[in-house]
């Protein structure tokens, strides 16, 4: 039961729901999920940190940057289900389309190719 409980807990928040959404398709760095939230850095790893505890998100260091994506793999038995269960969830939510055309302008900007992202 404490798996359940701490799978439910990490999507219990908005924010945390708005970074799952903002990875079901890519990976990004943590400046880019940072510059599309409008979050420092500490705030942004901290909910980070929940989501890969519970076993939705898997990290990844490539050079500077710690990558974050979905974990396709099997880790407790609530994630992957609810993971897929996400992925039809809030798609024409206002706040989610927001997120999604700021990711554009922020992939655009190049963060990380233009060695200008946080570590």
């Amino acid at each position: 039961m404490t798996d359940l409980v701490e799978v439910f807990k990490a999507l219990s928040d908005e924010t945390r729901l708005r970074i799952m959404k903002l990875l079901e398709d890519e990976a990004l760095c943590v400046c880019e999920i940072m510059a599309v939230l409008d979050m420092i850095q500490s705030r942004v790893s901290r909910h980070l940190d929940i989501l890969r505890r519970a076993g939705f998100l898997v990290a990844r260091r490539e050079k500077k940057w710690v990558i974050y994506t979905w974990n396709r793999e099997k880790v407790n038995s609530y994630h992957l289900p609810l993971q897929e269960m996400l992925r039809l969830w809030l798609n024409d939510d206002e706040t989610v389309r927001r997120d999604r055309e700021r990711l554009k302008e922020v992939k655009a900007m190049g963060l990380r190719e233009n060695k200008s992202c946080c570590r």
